[in-house]
């Protein structure tokens, strides 16, 4: 495990604090162009890809999810040595284990190169400590491997991905924007309705055979939050039917919304995009965390022009803290989407940030 002194060096360097990056720069306006955007895009200040799901086997039910972060140190230009850090990639990976009512999750951070921590900007290829995440193109659409595996949580997994609908531009044109000012934005795109196989096994038994859905983001950017934001919420929502619903909101510290948005894609459908003042979450019931005592909405009613929906977390207690990697406390995880008369239509992940403490970029 990195000493907590080179955690807090690679996380000042990635966002930028005083490494010759702009505060607040646009990203670039050009279109997005596949499958070059599937890889990363080292010139920006942060990136991720965000891939969650749930997974299904003899009626039991497991929620996923593997994230990658790639950030920028704004080092390599006047570095000339092979061993400066250009890049930092961290990564977390976690089983919501529904049955047993535990969350099981473990993170890494690695300076790149050496073959120990990489991003290509070809294509989605990443690589940490031996966790895995890679793109193929399938006949006109996209396959995604994954594996990670963890001795101290006690989980591994291996898994298929395979994308049912075209990618889904967010934003206009792929710009998403995160607040009052067109320059608080990231690209992005995401690839929901992935049709998931694979093998997950736990602690020390056998891998077990297992099916799913999954959602994958994939976002950039060079801005920093808005001063006034201390986090946001967010999901991305697979329906039975085969749509793809993403809200989010940034929150200031008295809870109100300070921006929102997202987008509804019908099957096989054309994309809706959300205005800000369109998009609403009002928050239900409460979980405090023992741990953090972070009190966490864990069930939400959020309205948006394609309707309003409930959202209720499958377990209550699905808070990561990742201080070790990416220096936060924040809630993502498992959970189901009800339509407004209360009928079950879909699953996806809810993610809150900034309720253990307000999220530093």
């Amino acid at each position: 495990m990195p000493s907590r002194r080179s955690i807090n060096f690679a996380l000042a360097a990635a966002y930028g604090q005083g490494f010759g990056f702009a505060s607040n720069a646009s990203p670039s306006l050009e279109r997005l162009a596949f499958p070059r955007d599937f890889g990363a895009h080292p010139d920006s200040r942060i990136e991720w890809w965000y891939v969650t799901g749930f997974l299904e086997a003899a009626a039991r039910l497991w929620g996923f999810q593997i994230t990658f972060f790639r950030a920028a140190t704004g080092t390599a230009v006047a570095a000339s040595s092979r061993f400066a850090a250009g890049q930092v990639i961290s990564a977390h990976a976690a089983i919501t284990d529904v049955e047993n009512a535990r969350l099981r999750h473990d993170q890494r951070i690695a300076r790149s190169g050496f073959g120990i921590a990489e991003a290509s900007s070809e294509d989605t290829a990443l690589v940490l400590h031996g966790w895995r995440l890679e793109r193929r193109q399938s006949p006109g659409l996209s396959r995604y491997r994954t594996s990670a595996a963890s001795e101290s949580a006690g989980f591994r997994f291996d898994l298929t991905l395979e994308a049912t609908e075209p990618v889904l531009v967010q934003g206009e044109g792929g710009v998403s924007q995160k607040g009052p000012s067109a320059t608080q934005s990231s690209r992005y795109y995401s690839e929901p309705q992935l049709a998931v196989r694979g093998t997950l096994g736990l602690d020390r038994g056998a891998p077990i055979a297992v099916t799913g859905r999954a959602w994958l983001d994939h976002e950039w950017s060079d801005s920093l939050l808005d001063a006034s934001a201390v986090g946001w919420d967010w999901i991305g929502m697979n329906l039975d039917v085969g749509a793809a619903l993403t809200a989010f909101r940034l929150r200031r510290a008295d809870g109100t919304t300070l921006w929102a948005g997202g987008s509804f894609r019908p099957a096989s459908g054309a994309t809706q995009n959300f205005a800000a003042a369109k998009v609403s979450f009002v928050a239900g019931r409460r979980w405090t965390s023992p741990a953090s005592k972070a009190s966490y909405p864990v069930q939400w009613s959020i309205a948006t022009p394609a309707g309003r929906f409930d959202v209720r977390a499958v377990l209550d207690d699905q808070e990561l803290d990742s201080r070790a990697s990416t220096g936060s406390i924040y809630w993502e995880g498992l959970s189901q989407l009800f339509d407004a008369n209360g009928r079950t239509i879909g699953r996806g992940y809810l993610e809150m940030t900034g309720y253990a403490a307000r999220l530093v970029m």
